[in-house]
């Protein structure tokens, strides 16, 4: 091979190289000035939201452990005795400690503490919700997928109605529903209800466009109707799935639920709300360490389950 032969592959080496030093230093230059403008737009953002905040966040935001201070329990003891509804040594008459005047008595001597019952339909609002939206997102998200329904005009209404249903903050339908049906959990279980329809649904419809559908193919070809292929050839392929983001959505919902109850919408959000504003340290702390555990045990209960109808396979690394 002679140098005339090797010297083109030498240019075109060079050649490529200096195409990607180029393209690297592109990348870099657009990457660079794309962080310049996401912290100026930030920076004005905030600069904006605290010249329009009454109190002038930056200005105020000393005085959060002056707050604080005031949601400390000056005995630490009062904190269970608020928690399982115990009488307080340092109860005077007030509202502060009168743990033992919410016990909710079942029979006889035997009462559930009030935070209990309170805590207890947080959970039935959010459950209720889950499933009744369960029930409804399934066959909706088979009417939105585009590898099963057929029909143009269905698909798009569907999938509209979905995105009309998450489109508003579960606050906002509560806040809705109260206005009619008065305060109380089954405003909160509409609003979370019509929520988690919209959200599930979009979830299940895309999980439903990634099917095998040679069990569809098999079906159409002994003369099924629509309904058996979802039923026979579909379903059994999405229905861990679909469960897997239910319990997902469940643990959602419990939040959701005590953010509504704090605007009436019954449960333990209402009486936190009351809690912090009167600046009653022990029960806001009884309350804020209830709510802690619950969350913490549903999301584990809800891990344990998706584990045992999914299976652990589903869970571990692929090699």
């Amino acid at each position: 091979m002679t140098v005339a032969d090797t010297q083109p592959h030498m240019q075109s080496t060079q050649e490529i190289g200096t195409a990607w030093d180029r393209m690297i230093a592109k990348r870099r230059f657009y990457t660079i000035l794309g962080l310049v403008i996401l912290i100026a737009a930030f920076v004005s953002s905030v600069r904006f939201a605290d010249e329009s905040n009454a109190g002038h966040f930056f200005e105020r935001l000393p005085h959060l452990f002056d707050f604080l201070s005031w949601l400390i329990p000056k005995d630490w003891n009062d904190v269970w005795r608020a928690l399982f509804d115990i009488a307080s040594v340092n109860d005077k008459g007030g509202e502060e400690f009168n743990f033992d005047k919410g016990r909710v008595y079942v029979w006889g001597a035997f009462y559930i503490p009030e935070y209990f019952e309170l805590m207890i339909v947080t959970i039935n609002v959010a459950l209720i919700s889950t499933i009744v939206a369960f029930v409804f997102a399934v066959p909706l998200s088979f009417f939105a997928a585009r590898n099963l329904t057929a029909s143009w005009p269905l698909r798009v209404f569907t999938k509209r109605l979905m995105e009309f249903l998450r489109a508003f903050p579960e606050i906002v339908i509560a806040g809705l529903f109260s206005a009619i049906l008065s305060i109380g959990p089954v405003a909160a279980i509409i609003a979370i209800t019509l929520h988690t329809i919209g959200a599930l649904g979009k979830l299940f419809y895309e999980v439903a466009e990634n099917i095998d559908m040679k069990p569809d193919e098999g079906m159409k070809a002994v003369g099924a109707n629509w309904w058996e292929r979802v039923r026979f050839a579909a379903l059994p392929q999405v229905l861990p799935n679909f469960t897997s983001y239910a319990l997902l959505r469940l643990e959602i919902n419990v939040r959701a639920s005590t953010i509504i109850g704090a605007v009436g919408g019954g449960g333990i959000g209402e009486e936190l709300k009351l809690s912090i504003s009167r600046g009653f340290g022990a029960k806001t702390m009884a309350l804020v360490l209830l709510l802690f555990v619950t969350i913490v045990a549903v999301d584990q209960f809800s891990a344990w389950l998706r584990r045992r109808l999914v299976g652990d396979h589903a869970f571990l690394l692929q090699h």
